[in-house]
């Protein structure tokens, strides 16, 4: 297996346990996001005050820069630049709905739109956002697996073989 395939499997175990943990924090114990994002700095800040005195107590010098805790200018205008685009492209498709020139556009925003209101009765928008990231993570992990990725084409009967594409033909 190459490095590229168990990095992405490991990015979605990351993935799914963070959205584990965020979705317990907001669902079940009724806490708000900001309350999430509170005990997080405080378990940040309590592991790293706790670190530092121990590091204090064995005579450790650890340099604290934090010049490099911030990200380049590039990094920072790529982050804006996407954000910019996602925003343009959703008011685009919109606009375009909206106009009524692109019916199959026009009824696909509806249907989408009312799938989503439909869901959002049904259920939390927090349950809603957990479910899609497990899918998601699900995905992931299927594309990271060689047995999964190899199982996928017999199981809709595609094959990369030639001479069986060129005999199925004939």
């Amino acid at each position: 297996m190459d490095g590229r395939r168990s990095g992405g499997a490991g990015k979605a175990i990351i993935a799914l346990l963070i959205g584990t943990l965020v979705y317990y924090h907001c669902a079940y114990r009724n806490s708000t996001l900001l309350s999430l994002l509170s005990d997080v700095f405080i378990v940040l800040l309590c592991s790293l005050a706790i670190l530092g005195l121990l590091f204090r107590q064995m005579n450790i010098q650890v340099p604290v820069d934090p010049l490099e805790w911030q990200i380049s200018e590039d990094t920072a205008n790529a982050i804006v630049a996407w954000l910019a685009n996602t925003v343009g492209a959703a008011e685009s498709v919109l606009r375009v709905a909206a106009t009524g020139h692109d019916k199959r556009l026009f009824l696909k925003v509806i249907l989408s739109l009312y799938l989503f209101s439909a869901l959002g009765r049904f259920a939390l928008g927090i349950t809603v956002a957990y479910a899609g990231l497990c899918f998601f993570c699900l995905y992931m992990l299927a594309n990271c697996s060689e047995s999964f990725s190899s199982a996928v084409p017999w199981f809709f009967g595609r094959t990369n073989d030639i001479s069986q594409v060129q005999d199925t033909i004939m």
